[in-house]
């Protein structure tokens, strides 16, 4: 058995390591390949008689079924399994063009059930519903799979620390409208017990962690669990530091929490802030208002920790005065090296299900010229002040333009571009606001090549500027 991964952000995949361990568990030895990194290896693909590819996220199925294809080519008898959240939102594209299976959920136990049904030779069903149910979590096995050194790290006080990925608990207990957890989950959600995360996260400062990102999708959907949790693992590792991703309106709601969080080693928090319109907050039934925002900002810079917020700019309710108003904020609070590059771009973004007016549901495009309201803001109508190709306009242009000043170069978008780490300064806001970060563009760091991935963040709010470099990505 061959189980293959694609992408997971950059991190070591979980999507590997969990399943072997299930796998080996029931007396099986599969063998692994995360073609984030390593090149397709046809002697494994030749020696599978089934090959299982997760696909946690959109970019993971989108590659998966180009590696389906090149399996499917090398290896014709091998049968392929899809799992993972978007194996499951995807079933009815996947089954009988590129997947003999989807299983979605909870995958590990029906995914063993499936290799013990291929093992009798009884033929198991092709698709059944999302398995929901707690499962026995053992310790995932990372052994055999590519070095820490090879993934994702944070950049700090000039040195790489390499970054480990653990999960607390998987589904999410709210039902976020554009999110792809609700359609699989349905407001669920199974913490993983404590004494295994902390089995993980030891085993991962073993092979040289120094950073550990809890994968959650919602780290603060349990919060008794989540501060126990850090507790002990700060106990064990003072030194490790770590960040999460939470709701904004957990944030808010736990706001006592993050002292502590600080305290423990917390350098950062993602958060989907998705937009500041309370309209488009409203029917994306995201549970915060912009106001929230504002507070959720206050409770992390007090406690000393970094928001790093995610956005949905283009969306059936945006207008381009929303669009406009979100990078100004996005400026004025010093957060321009806090967003990942691309998130504020026109993606032609839309929920993934909705019972609102419009288009609802991912599947064959909608051929109609308008989807939004006169005056919304159009995937590939940007307006000119905003559109990067023209020199005398947009961020972007600026950045340059500053960048040249400095002796360096600086871009946004280009396959090629890693964002800089940069120094920062204080200086006054405008009369009547508080003082914020502006970021010196730098010259591009001479160690990074051409297919690199970066992603710049800040620690301690914003006053240590640091970064999370990805490494490059294999041309399998």
């Amino acid at each position: 058995m061959l189980l293959v991964s694609c992408y997971e952000l950059g991190h070591q995949p979980l999507g590997l390591a969990w399943p072997r361990a299930f796998l080996e568990r029931a007396g099986f030895a599969p063998d692994t390949l995360d073609l984030a990194v390593q090149p397709l290896d046809e002697a494994k693909v030749r020696r599978a008689r089934l090959a299982a590819i997760a696909v946690p996220m959109h970019t993971a199925l989108r590659l998966g079924v180009h590696a389906a294809a090149r399996i499917r080519q090398i290896n014709p008898a091998c049968r392929i399994v899809f799992h993972g959240l978007y194996a499951e939102l995807n079933a009815e594209h996947l089954l009988g063009r590129c997947a003999d299976l989807v299983v979605g959920g909870e995958v590990e136990g029906p995914l063993v059930a499936v290799v013990e049904q291929l093992d009798r030779g009884d033929e198991p069903a092709p698709h059944q519903r999302p398995h929901l149910e707690r499962l026995s979590f053992p310790v995932p096995r990372r052994g055999g799979l590519p070095a820490l050194t090879r993934y994702a790290s944070l950049l700090r006080d000039g040195r790489r620390v390499p970054a480990g990925y653990v999960e607390a608990s998987r589904g999410c207990l709210h039902t976020c409208l554009h999110c792809p957890i609700p359609p699989v989950y349905g407001g669920r959600f199974f913490a993983v017990p404590r004494d295994v995360v902390l089995e993980d996260v030891r085993r991962l400062v073993v092979a040289g962690a120094g950073h550990i990102t809890f994968g959650d999708p919602d780290f603060l959907n349990g919060p008794g669990h989540a501060v126990r949790l850090v507790r002990a693992m700060h106990a064990e590792f003072p030194a490790l530091s770590y960040d999460f991703t939470a709701k904004i309106e957990h944030i808010v709601r736990h706001r006592r929490l993050f002292s502590e969080f600080a305290a423990t080693g917390c350098v950062f928090v993602v958060s989907a802030v998705e937009s500041l319109s309370d309209v488009v907050l409203a029917n994306l039934e995201k549970g915060h208002t912009r106001a929230d925002v504002k507070s959720a900002l206050g409770v992390l810079r007090q406690a000393g920790i970094a928001l790093r917020p995610s956005f949905v700019p283009f969306t059936p309710w945006a207008t381009s005065d929303d669009y406009l108003e979100l990078l100004e904020w996005i400026g004025l609070e010093g957060l321009i090296d806090h967003v990942d590059p691309g998130v504020d771009r026109p993606r032609g973004s839309r929920p993934v299900h909705s019972e609102a007016p419009g288009p609802t549901r991912l599947g064959a495009p909608d051929t109609r010229r308008d989807h939004a309201p006169p005056g919304a803001a159009r995937p590939g109508r940007l307006h000119p002040s905003l559109d990067a190709s023209r020199p005398a306009h947009g961020r972007a242009a600026a950045r340059r333009e500053r960048a040249r000043g400095a002796g360096g170069s600086l871009g946004r978008g280009s396959r090629r571009d890693v964002r800089s780490n940069p120094g920062a300064r204080e200086r006054p806001d405008r009369p009547g606001r508080g003082a914020h970060v502006v970021p010196r563009p730098t010259a591009r760091p001479s160690h990074c090549g051409t297919a690199d991935r970066a992603v710049v963040l800040l620690s301690r709010a914003h006053r240590e500027p640091v970064g999370l470099h990805v490494a490059a990505l294999s041309a399998w």
